[in-house]
C-alpha cells in the first residue's frame, strides 16, 4: 500500500479507501448506464441475430459505450467524494496515455 499511496501522492489510508470506493462506484455504475443507454438508441441484444457474430458485435459495442460513461463518472464520483483533484489528474494522464491528450489542450 505505500508503494501505490507514494505512486498517487496520497497521504493517509483514509484517502486510499475513498479512492477505491470511488473506482468500485463508477464501474459498477457505468455498466449499470449503458444498458439503458443502448436501448434507448435501438441496439438490443435481439438485433444482432447472428449466433456468434453478433454476439461478439454487441459486446464489443456495449464495452464501448461503457468507456465514456465511466470517463465521465469518475470525475463526477471523485468531486462528490472531494477527489476531484486526484481524479481530474488521474484523467488527464489515462486519456494522454491513449492519445487523447488533445482535449486538455
Amino acid at each position: 500500500m505505500g508503494k501505490l499511496k507514494e505512486r498517487w501522492g496520497i497521504s493517509s489510508n483514509f484517502q486510499l479507501i475513498i479512492i477505491f470506493i470511488v473506482f468500485a462506484i463508477t464501474g459498477s455504475s457505468s455498466v449499470y448506464v449503458a444498458k439503458p443507454f443502448l436501448n434507448l438508441i435501438g441496439l438490443h441484444k435481439e438485433s444482432f441475430s447472428e449466433p456468434w457474430w453478433g454476439n461478439i458485435l454487441y459486446w464489443t459495442l456495449r464495452i464501448l459505450m461503457i468507456f465514456p460513461f465511466y470517463q465521465v463518472l469518475l470525475v463526477i464520483y471523485g468531486w462528490l467524494f472531494g477527489q476531484f483533484k486526484f481524479f481530474w489528474s488521474f484523467e488527464k494522464k489515462m486519456l494522454g496515455r491513449m492519445g487523447l491528450g488533445f482535449l486538455f489542450k
